[in-house]
This record gives C-alpha cells, sequence and structure tokens, in this order.
C-alpha cells in the first residue's frame, strides 16, 4: 500500500504543476502528499507543507473541518467515493478569502481509494475581509450559500433571477455575475422597470428611429443595444406592464427585436439577469405575470438573505461600509451601539445600514459612533424587544415596575424626535395619559 501510495504521489506531483489554481494531494489521514506553485504562493510559510495536516494549513485548525463545525469536502468525498464541490473560508498569510473546493478520490490501479486531489477555485465574486474595494463582503453561513450560487452562475450565460428584498444588494450581486463571466469587458447595462411607463418600455429598451412618434426628434439607442456582448440587468420586473411583458418574452425567446419605428430586426447578445421583491409566483398564480416568461427569467433563481439573516455579518459590514463613505474611514463604532445594531431588524436592510452610519458619522464628533448617534426609533425599538425577550438590566436586580417606567419614559422622551401624539401612540397609551406621566416626571411637554 505504501509503495502504491509513494508511485501515485511521483505521478501526480507532475499532474498538479500543470494545475494552474492551487491544488494538493491529500493523504487518508490528512496529511499533505504534495502541492502545486500556486498552492505554495498563498498557503506557504517557513515551514515544509508536506506531512502537515491540510487543516491546519488552510485554517488554522487543531482538527478536520467537520469536527470544528464546518462540513468537510474530503470526508464527504470518502464517504460518497464522487467529486465534492463545496464553498469554505480559507486562511491564508494575507487573512481568510473564499474558495470554491473541489474534492475528488484518487484510486490505486486495484481500485483501491489511496489519496484525494483538492483543487481550489479562488472567489472573486465577494470578499471575506475588509477591503478599500467595491463589491460583495461576507462571512455568514447564509451569504455563502448565496454566494456559492452566485459563484456556479457567474462563469455561464444562464439567466438568473435575483429574489430579496428592498435593500439586499440586489444590483451589487448582478454586478459580480457580469464582472466574473465571459462578458465582463462589455457593458453592464441596468433598466430600473419600475420607473418604466407603458409609452416608454419600448422605446427605452429597443430604441427609435427619428420621427416614429411625436418628439422624436433623432434616432435613439435602446438599452439591449447598448448591452450588446455584455449583461442586461431587469432590477424590479415584477413592475412590468402584462402588455408590455409579452414584447420582453419575444426578445428573449427569439432573440430578435425592432426598434420603435423601424422595420429592420436587430439580433440582441446579452446575458440576462433579472430582479425582483415581489412573490413571482404567487404573481402568476393571480394573471398577474406571464407564466411563461417567468419560466424564461428564473432558470436559475438565487435567493439574496434579508441583514437580519447574515446578522452575523454586521460587524464586517459596518467596518466596510464607514471605510468606503466619505469621511468614515476615521470614524468607529463602539460597544453599546453595536449591540443595539446587533438586536435591530434592519428592515431596510444594508441600504438603511448605510443611512445610519451616514448619519453617525456626521454626529460622531469624537470620531466614535455610540448609542446617541443612532437614530431615536432604532433606539426605542431595539429597547422594547429587550423588554419583550425578557433582558434584566445590566446590573440583573429586580428594579419596581413603576422605576422601570418612569426610567425608560425619561430615555424616550429625551430621544423621541416627533410629537408627543405620535410617542403616545407607539407607547400604546393616549395623549392625555403619556402627558400627565411626563409632567409628574417633571419633563417639558415638547
Amino acid at each position: 500500500m505504501q509503495a502504491e501510495l509513494h508511485l501515485i504521489t511521483k505521478e501526480m506531483t507532475e499532474i498538479l504543476e500543470g494545475i494552474a489554481e492551487p491544488a494538493t494531494l491529500i493523504g487518508l489521514d490528512y496529511r499533505i502528499l504534495a502541492t502545486n506553485a500556486a498552492y505554495r504562493d498563498i498557503y506557504g510559510d517557513d515551514r515544509p507543507m508536506e506531512d502537515r495536516h491540510c487543516y491546519e494549513v488552510s485554517h488554522g485548525y487543531q482538527v478536520p473541518c467537520d469536527q470544528a463545525g464546518e462540513s468537510c469536502p474530503l470526508k464527504r468525498c470518502s464517504e460518497s467515493g464522487k467529486r465534492q464541490r463545496m464553498l469554505h473560508l480559507h486562511t491564508t498569510p494575507a487573512g481568510e478569502e473564499h474558495v470554491d473546493v473541489e474534492m475528488q478520490p484518487v484510486h490505486s490501479a486495484s481500485g483501491q481509494l489511496v489519496c484525494f486531489l483538492e483543487v481550489m477555485h479562488r472567489v472573486k465574486e465577494a470578499k471575506a475581509r475588509p477591503g478599500e474595494q467595491e463589491g460583495m463582503v461576507g462571512r455568514s453561513e447564509s451569504f455563502m450559500r448565496m454566494l456559492e450560487m452566485v459563484h456556479r452562475a457567474a462563469p455561464s450565460d444562464i439567466s438568473v433571477l435575483l429574489l430579496g428584498e428592498s435593500g439586499t444588494g440586489k444590483e451589487l450581486v448582478a454586478k459580480a455575475l457580469h464582472d466574473n463571466s465571459p462578458r465582463a469587458s462589455k457593458a453592464f447595462v441596468t433598466v430600473e422597470c419600475s420607473g418604466l411607463s407603458e409609452s416608454l418600455f419600448e422605446s427605452e429598451l429597443f430604441g427609435h428611429e427619428r420621427g416614429a412618434f411625436t418628439g422624436a426628434v433623432s434616432r435613439k439607442r435602446g438599452l439591449v443595444e447598448a448591452a450588446r456582448g455584455g449583461t442586461l440587468f431587469l432590477d424590479e420586473i415584477g413592475e412590468i406592464p402584462l402588455p408590455q411583458q409579452v414584447k420582453l418574452l419575444r426578445l428573449i425567446e427569439t432573440g430578435v427585436y425592432r426598434a420603435v419605428g423601424s422595420v429592420e430586426p436587430q439580433h440582441a447578445d446579452v446575458r440576462l439577469v433579472c430582479a425582483t421583491h415581489r412573490d413571482l409566483k404567487a404573481m402568476v398564480e393571480r394573471g398577474e405575470f406571464r407564466r411563461d416568461l417567468y419560466y424564461r427569467i428564473a432558470p436559475f433563481p438565487i435567493p439574496l438573505p434579508t441583514l437580519k439573516q447574515r446578522i452575523d455579518d454586521l460587524p464586517l459590514l459596518i467596518e466596510v461600509l464607514l471605510r468606503r463613505l466619505p469621511e468614515g474611514e476615521s470614524v468607529s463604532i463602539n460597544r453599546a451601539a453595536l449591540k443595539v445594531l446587533m438586536r435591530y431588524d434592519f428592515p431596510g436592510n444594508i441600504r438603511e445600514l448605510r443611512n445610519i452610519l451616514e448619519r453617525g458619522i456626521l454626529l460622531a464628533d469624537q470620531g466614535v459612533i455610540g448609542v446617541d448617534q443612532l437614530p431615536p426609533e432604532l433606539l426605542m425599538e431595539g429597547e422594547i424587544k429587550a423588554e419583550e425577550s425578557g433582558v434584566l438590566p445590566a446590573s440583573q436586580s429586580v428594579i419596581p415596575l413603576d422605576t422601570l417606567e418612569d426610567n425608560y419614559l425619561r430615555q424616550v422622551a429625551a430621544r423621541f424626535p416627533g410629537e408627543n401624539r405620535d410617542l403616545a401612540a407607539l407607547l400604546g397609551i393616549s395623549e392625555r395619559t403619556l402627558y400627565r406621566k411626563l409632567r409628574r416626571l417633571k419633563i417639558g411637554s415638547g
């Protein structure tokens, strides 16, 4: 067995050097048998690679991945006897990065499993650590699931449908699909479908000839033509009126269109990426969206997680956004403010987080965003959630209910920016009751 393994290792070492991406040969005991130059360039240090455990080099673990709470491609490959592929976070001397790990079993001439060939496809669609560049950043489980789908779809020409709430970064994901596709050198064109009226739809999408209608004083190139060779991103496709959906369907089915006022057919050459925050399947059942169009745009749907679903990414996202926002690089956020944000629901998702940080930067006179620099309504919601969950104050002591209410009212009244009637409505009491309580606490009626 050892002699056979030694022979296979020698033969595979030559094959490894022919692989452009980082690759290694791993024994059944997780020990590295051989590596190629690309692997050594990325993961190398002052110590030899051979005879070290793969999980030590790529993760810094003392035990295999599955024992450290992660999926282990080697174990899955060993159990299934088939090639496995999964997204992992690997540790490099430069920091953590996303890697699409491909693990393949290697058998001896007699058919016995002797080792594994691991090839690591570096993921360029997103980063796992802060950087100056624009693009997606994340490392949470829900983000990784989405990223794996993006990484699989990007090299293909398949139409992709992005499903996510407003503010989850659908255009950023669409741009990542484009930038990592064979069409990356061509145009990425966004069509805001929610802003297109029925009368403008054809003209914007397909263009028009001079004199095609009143006001058409010159020829106009359509967005389909502008995206030729590249990617056409239809944002909020669920907003396209039914009469126009059939024209979009014809474009997708035939790849041919005509500019308004023209009889000459033109050939479209675009990769289609669509996005929506609406439930298109339910719209199809209600007759609000064409079934045939839905199946044309949705061969590869990718759900985008809300910020609440990837709340573990919040500290990383805050660090990244502060670096990218004007005047934000010299500003930090303290632990108390981060704690408030971690328990907030973020109905506006990352877009709302960006707004919160922009506001905080302007108010952070000492260069630190604290609780006082957060929006008052966010504080109120966070405090209410804490009380609903049964969280005791930091002292862990029992406070009389009257005292707790008085303290809470003082904080809310000091931070709430609106009128007393609005505050009373949020508290679920009448304006007169609120006025009486505030007067008892000697708080101005504002």
